[in-house]
């Protein structure tokens, strides 16, 4: 389906931890308990280079790093654990810099967006609150999709709801699993620097450009082919 006339850009589609929300480092620690709790002990920084995928992926690839084979049960209790730890860490998280104005500016301009995340809704509720997200907001979850991150999956199920063509749509996120999502579902990646990884890293996995927040994105979206209304 093609994208609607009056749109004056392509359409964006947002990962949402450590994209428009500060919450990666929350996250990172609520992992590291949820791991000990299942006798999987790793330094903080291993876990942060696997943060972005989807539950299971992300439990997978360190258990091949520590070689402690993981149950499906024990894998659903980890995550499970995770979501207690992470509930308990929620209120150091906030918005990014500029992320609201970002959206609202978009909206304002007719721009299409949407929000694709690896995590379940009832853990992104409380973010989506703190950007002010609307009910009528299109949201993809870990729950609507067969596959998360780095499958291409959401981004292609928020583009259908948006009735727009994914390959003209930008993505963008902060980690190099938003960024191989991205390319696999033949769309203009855009990296940030907000969730941790490096320029290089997120070059390397294919991003276009690279804004250190939201509010750097902001400032640049006429180089991501955004125009004002005239």
């Amino acid at each position: 389906m093609k994208r609607k006339a009056e749109s004056s850009g392509p359409a964006f589609l947002f990962d949402l931890d450590g994209t428009l929300i500060d919450s990666v480092y929350q996250h990172v620690l609520a992992w590291r308990e949820a791991l000990e709790a299942g006798g999987i002990r790793l330094a903080v920084w291993r876990i942060h280079r696997q943060i972005g995928m989807s539950g299971g992926l992300f439990i997978n690839a360190l258990s091949r790093e520590t070689g402690h084979r993981v149950s499906a049960e024990e894998a659903e209790r980890l995550q499970r654990i995770h979501a207690e730890a992470f509930a308990r860490y929620a209120s150091q998280v906030r918005p990014l810099p500029g992320a609201r104005e970002l959206l609202e500016h978009l909206t304002r301009v007719r721009i299409p967006w949407a929000i694709a995340t690896s995590g379940r809704r009832e853990s992104a509720r409380l973010s989506l609150e703190l950007l002010g997200v609307g009910a009528d907001a299109v949201i993809i979850t870990r729950d609507q999709v067969r596959h998360a991150k780095p499958d291409p999956d959401l981004f292609i199920a928020a583009a259908e709801r948006l009735g727009v063509d994914v390959a003209d749509s930008v993505v963008v996120g902060d980690s190099v699993w938003d960024l191989l999502a991205a390319r696999r579902a033949r769309a203009l990646g855009i990296g940030l620097l907000s969730g941790g990884y490096g320029r290089d890293e997120l070059e390397r996995a294919g991003a276009y450009r690279v804004y250190d927040d939201p509010a750097d994105l902001l400032r640049h979206l006429d180089e991501v082919g955004v125009r004002a209304l005239d």
